[in-house]
């Protein structure tokens, strides 16, 4: 139960950061990094009084509409909803220099920020729970709290570190004094760049929809209680198990390429009036990106629908792997690879469109919010929690049309395709369907309740196919490995520094 409870607290965290700080984040993230530091600064900063106002609405919220678990099965559930948006606050802190850090591709400090409050975070978790069981929903708010505060310590030391120093220096670093990172509203009348406000205002709108496509399905489960706890439990396992990739892959790609794009593209502008050899870089990229998504999120679809059981089995026993937990996680595998193709194609989207663009595809994100959530909720009525990944697989589906559709329109008058990403070799595609097939039958002979003997044949059989199918990647995808070796990451990151 406490567990349960945890993870709608987690999504009022996330909630409270995302609407606060996604739109600040695409539009200070846009174009190049030569730009008025100090207004772009003033701006982000805004993002923590509008957290604080977020974390108040979604507070009360949580507090007085939803449900409130019995205090003797749960105890200290409002201090945790307290913990929990203040965490969120917490973390706003730290948005500029995470901004900053983004577009001058710290990615370093990013990867060891964030590895060192996960850690922390578990940690803590670890001895609260062995020492301290009876604090209940304290050990999650306190880790929350360690997880947060460690994060944005993290980002300060390193830019007190940072500047000033002969190596900012040496890079024309555009900040040279911590006081620079603070909001500055003497120097003109002018305190932000309304040009990049007006971007975020539309960006803005578009993250609250985003937000409803991207954890709809917990929130019809909070709302509408359409789930048993138990059934909310499992899906809420597959469901990170299933995300780990999505997580530690896919959004870090993501988040990298779409500044990428935004600096080698000009928004708003014709593809004709684009500079040509950045045009060329562009599609190159995006069609090697497409290429790879797509290629580890086949991987995961194929292989992940016969070892779903067994992956379940060893994590949690039959508890999860007789119910409808493989399912899940077999349905999860094909939404996998959907996540990551829309992350790709919305990344350069994104990146590319006007103001007016965004704006419009505000509307489609609406329609598409009012659809999905009625989808979700029809749909885990006729499958279950089934229902809600399906529900998602629906979602996905047609945003990668509509970003598919504005890509080809984009390139339309060049000679290039990078769409092409999307299209495999037929001998790959063989060698996808035979590993598929022979798992299918490898899990149905010898998995998972035939001992420890057929489970390690089952896993054989499956680095079996998995390496023929690395093999005829190399064989045949010989363009995607060499792009991976060296092409695109150290030439652009020279061309930063």
């Amino acid at each position: 139960m406490i567990g349960l409870v945890n993870v709608r607290l987690t999504l009022l965290y996330s909630t409270v950061v995302f609407l606060a700080r996604e739109a600040f984040r695409r539009a200070c993230l846009s174009g190049s990094t030569k730009r008025n530091w100090t207004k772009t600064i003033n701006l982000l900063w805004l993002t923590v009084p509008l957290g604080v106002c977020w974390s108040l609405f979604l507070g009360w919220i949580w507090l007085r509409l939803l449900e409130v678990p019995d205090p003797n099965s749960v105890p200290y559930y409002k201090i945790g909803v307290v913990a929990f948006g203040l965490s969120a606050v917490v973390e706003l802190l730290g948005e500029p220099f995470w901004v900053l850090a983004q577009a001058h591709l710290f990615i370093r400090l990013k990867v060891i920020a964030e590895s060192l409050s996960i850690i922390s975070k578990c940690i803590l978790t670890v001895i609260l729970v062995v020492l301290y069981p009876q604090w209940g929903l304290y050990i999650f708010s306190l880790a929350q709290l360690l997880y947060t505060s460690i994060l944005v310590l993290c980002y300060v030391m390193y830019f007190m570190k940072f500047l000033g120093s002969p190596e900012a220096t040496k890079k024309s670093f555009p900040v040279s004094r911590m006081t620079d990172l603070l909001p500055n509203l003497t120097e003109d009348q002018t305190v932000v760049d309304w040009k990049e406000a007006r971007l975020t205002w539309s960006f803005f709108k578009q993250s609250f929809l985003k937000q409803m496509l991207t954890e709809g399905e917990r929130y019809v489960m909070t709302f509408l209680n359409v789930l048993n706890f138990g059934d909310q439990g499992v899906y809420d396992i597959v469901n990170n198990l299933g995300s780990l990739v999505a997580r530690f892959i896919f959004l870090p790609i993501e988040e990298s390429f779409y500044i990428f794009f935004a600096k080698v593209l000009e928004r708003g502008t014709d593809v004709k009036l684009q500079k040509q050899d950045d045009l060329a870089m562009a599609a190159a990229v995006l069609e090697s990106l497409l290429k790879l998504v797509l290629l580890v999120g086949l991987s995961i679809t194929v292989f992940g629908y016969a070892y779903s059981q067994l992956a379940l089995d060893i994590y949690g026993g039959s508890m999860l792997s007789s119910g409808s937990g493989p399912s899940l996680l077999r349905c999860y595998s094909l939404y996998v690879l959907l996540l990551a193709v829309n992350g790709v194609t919305e990344c350069f989207t994104f990146a590319s469109m006007c103001k007016e663009e965004v704006d419009r595809f505000n509307f489609v994100m609406l329609a598409l919010s009012f659809t999905f959530l009625c989808v979700s909720y029809f749909l885990t009525q006729w499958q279950g929690s089934v229902g809600f990944i399906l529900a998602n697989c629906f979602n996905m589906s047609i945003r990668i049309a509509h970003s598919i559709h504005y890509i080809d329109n984009y390139f339309k008058e060049s000679s290039y395709r990078p769409l092409k990403g999307l299209l495999l070799s037929p001998s790959l595609i063989f060698v996808y369907i035979i590993s598929g097939v022979v798992t299918v039958f490898s899990e149905v002979f010898l998995c998972c309740d035939k001992g420890w003997l057929a489970r390690l044949i089952h896993i054989t059989v499956g680095a079996l196919c998995f390496a023929a199918t690395l093999i005829t990647i190399f064989v045949t995808e010989t363009k995607l490995i060499n792009f991976v070796r060296t092409q695109f990451l150290s030439r652009y990151t020279k061309k930063e520094t």
